[in-house]
């Protein structure tokens, strides 16, 4: 016997199993400011460089970055490659930052690998339940949703 998967206009509720992540189009459908966002996540010192006026003229400088995971090579611009660089770092998830915040960091540093709370809490130390009813809330954090497919 088969079980059918829901159609996919029928909302799910998310459980401790549900994978959740970054859903970037969230942020261009909500008409947020990623870039800036996305800079208060950098180290202080790494902010400068983001924060200053670029010249509208220049392209954004691109650069490889291999996925130590899977070995694919993709481009990255400078602020991406910044982030990485901020989450080498061992307090980058630090307990000081707020749960929506460290969940974000978390997805950033993994490649926005969708996780589920229960992973998630073995990254931020906090409970895995508060994690799925912060991310399953009515409310939209920060474009972090259930990952589809």
């Amino acid at each position: 016997m088969s079980i059918a998967a829901p159609p996919s206009n029928v909302m799910v509720k998310p459980t401790l199993e549900t994978r959740f992540h970054i859903d970037y189009v969230w942020w261009q459908r909500e008409g947020r400011d990623l870039r800036a966002y996305l800079i208060s996540h950098l180290r202080p010192e790494q902010r400068n460089r983001f924060t200053q006026a670029q010249p509208t003229d220049q392209p954004e400088v691109e650069s490889d970055h291999i996925d130590p995971d899977t070995g694919e090579v993709t481009r990255v611009d400078s602020l991406r490659l910044a982030l990485q660089e901020a989450a080498r770092n061992s307090d980058y998830i630090a307990d000081h930052v707020t749960l929506v915040d460290a969940v974000f960091r978390v997805f950033l540093a993994n490649g926005n690998r969708p996780l589920t709370p229960i992973e998630l809490s073995e990254r931020i130390n906090r409970p895995p339940l508060t994690i799925l009813r912060t991310l399953s809330g009515q409310v939209v954090y920060r474009g972090l949703r259930p990952a589809v497919g």
